[in-house]
């Protein structure tokens, strides 16, 4: 899942802030007793859980909307645990798998739940028209891959279907294991078509928005706020707060700022250049997590068009510098899988090397630094990001002698920018949807549409496709070494920087705060109390 960490367009006031009393919020009036409030930092760019993603239209949508399974998250493991679906199992080498449904499940306006409002999310997922970033993540399902590339036009030729006990029965090209991991991830969450439909692009607002989680949406104040509120049709215990409220700062010092006023009972993320200072607070968390910090070249603008030249890049990067900058306990590394992940490689990418960096840039005719041309790269507009980008501004020009110009734009600009036309190099982040290598590695495939360095390489594809169905650890793993030599030391279209920490502040007010390694926060077992 794209990581954001990102800035909104408009400033949320700190007068607005402060217009808040310790029990209620003068703007939107809640007993701040059964009130969590956060940081969501930006305006999520969507809430069709079909269209997004990024980590903030995810935080939201993981909160009012829920898939056949969920995550453990006490477990270390991240072991899964029922949620719309009851049970599953897996026949045929794993090439089938039988979900049963939860019954007695209603959606928030009462309409109960069915395996066809499944269906509908799958296929609306799949839909060419949908354009969806994570329509490769249901290309194990048979056909489904040639129904998004328009070859099958009918749905019922995908392997979806219900059988005679009600059950969803699922059948994949190829044997997947983890296939029920899939389904944790919000592109996979079923749908109201009937409400899509009625709505169209509106179909997300308050008043139109039907879902089947702990919490509703109960209020949008664009570039402002959103409001979660319990929802009293969820078919589980209900949530323990009865609402969030997720104001949208800009600014980190500001919003460190309401924290430290009791404004705020969490804040995430935190400056690096205030962590030696936040880390002696009692409400500093830190914690590793899967996820990957990196940037990417366009492959198609001259001169990144050159792999010699992206090689010379990558050799004049010195991570470590980075990650000492920070200060946040990153790690540094050079291949594509995070540390704590199975796959996780400390001798595969490119070592810093300014002398071979030198070199290469030569090799690729531009001994004559003058006639490089200038180079762009863009990021999302956030403090933590700008030090990136002008340490790595500065590393270019004191190891290879080029120039680069730097380019922020707010982060749905961005991702528009990403999709049309990227710079030369942009920054980006990875957070696990799920637990598997699988799911960073596909997300550069050529087919892959989060993959925005317009690169592909065939044989890297076809070796991601040959992992899924293997079975035996040491055989995937090899496959996988492979995959990630082509990708970040024979092709280079990325270079990884490290491996992600979160930091955050919380209340001593507040009581199980979901601190995880997936980074995902779900708040139906938050309780508050009053200070």
């Amino acid at each position: 899942m794209v990581k954001n960490l990102t800035r909104t367009a408009v400033l949320f006031s700190l007068v607005f802030a402060m217009a808040c009393t310790k029990k209620k919020s003068n703007d939107y009036d809640l007993d701040m007793k059964e009130t969590l409030r956060i940081n969501l930092t930006t305006e999520p760019p969507s809430l069709d859980w079909a269209k997004s993603s990024d980590t903030t239209s995810a935080l939201i949508t993981d909160n009012i909307m829920e898939g056949l399974t969920e995550y453990d998250l006490s477990d270390p493991e991240l072991s899964l645990k029922p949620a719309l679906a009851t049970k599953w199992e897996a026949s045929n080498k794993a090439k089938t798998w039988t979900f049963t449904l939860r019954k007695g499940v209603k959606w928030s306006d009462g309409v109960e739940f069915t395996a066809q409002h499944v269906i509908d999310g799958w296929v609306r997922l799949l839909s060419k028209e949908t354009a969806s970033n994570y329509s490769y993540f249901l290309f194990g399902v048979k056909n489904a891959k040639k129904f998004n590339a328009g070859e099958i036009k009918d749905p019922a030729q995908l392997g979806i279907k219900v059988n005679n006990e009600g059950q969803l029965v699922v059948e994949l090209e190829d044997s997947m294991s983890y296939f029920p991991y899939l389904l944790t991830h919000h592109s996979t969450f079923p749908v109201r078509i009937d409400t899509v439909k009625k709505f169209g692009d509106l179909w997300t607002e308050p008043q139109n928005i039907q879902t089947l989680g702990a919490y509703k949406l109960k209020r949008w104040d664009h570039d402002k706020a959103l409001i979660l509120e319990r929802n009293d049709n969820y078919y589980g215990e209900k949530a323990k707060t009865k609402y969030i409220l997720g104001y949208i700062v800009q600014d980190i010092s500001t919003a460190v700022n309401l924290f430290n006023t009791d404004r705020l009972d969490a804040q995430r993320p935190l400056l690096a250049t205030e962590l030696k200072h936040l880390r002696k607070k009692k409400e500093f968390k830190e914690q590793g997590i899967l996820g990957i910090y990196y940037f990417g070249f366009n492959t198609k603008k001259a001169p990144m068009n050159n792999p010699t030249v992206r090689k010379a890049i990558a050799h004049a990067i010195d991570r470590r510098e980075i990650t000492t900058m920070l200060n946040g306990g990153e790690t540094p590394i050079k291949g594509w899988i995070p540390v704590g992940m199975f796959g996780h490689e400390t001798d595969v990418g490119l070592d810093f090397d300014p002398k071979l960096a030198g070199e290469l840039l030569d090799k690729a005719g531009y001994k004559d630094r003058a006639k490089f041309p200038k180079l762009m790269i863009g990021f999302n507009t956030n403090e933590n990001h700008q030090r990136i980008a002008e340490n790595v501004q500065a590393q270019l020009k004191r190891n290879l002698g080029i120039n680069v110009e730097l380019k922020n734009e707010e982060w749905k600009v961005y991702l528009k920018s990403l999709k049309v036309d990227p710079p030369h190099i942009y920054r980006m982040g990875w957070l696990a949807d799920f637990p598997d290598p699988d799911n960073f590695l596909n997300l550069v495939t050529s087919y892959s549409e989060n993959n925005y360095s317009g690169w592909g390489n065939p044989k890297f594809d076809k070796l991601i496709e040959k992992a899924v169905s293997i079975t035996d650890k040491d055989e995937r793993r090899k496959i996988y070494r492979e995959a990630q030599r082509i990708l970040v030391e024979q092709d280079v279209p990325v270079v990884p920087i490290y491996s992600m920490v979160d930091h955050m502040l919380i209340s001593d007010r507040v009581k199980n705060y979901p601190v995880n390694s997936m980074s995902r926060f779900v708040y139906k077992d938050v309780e508050v109390k009053d200070k």
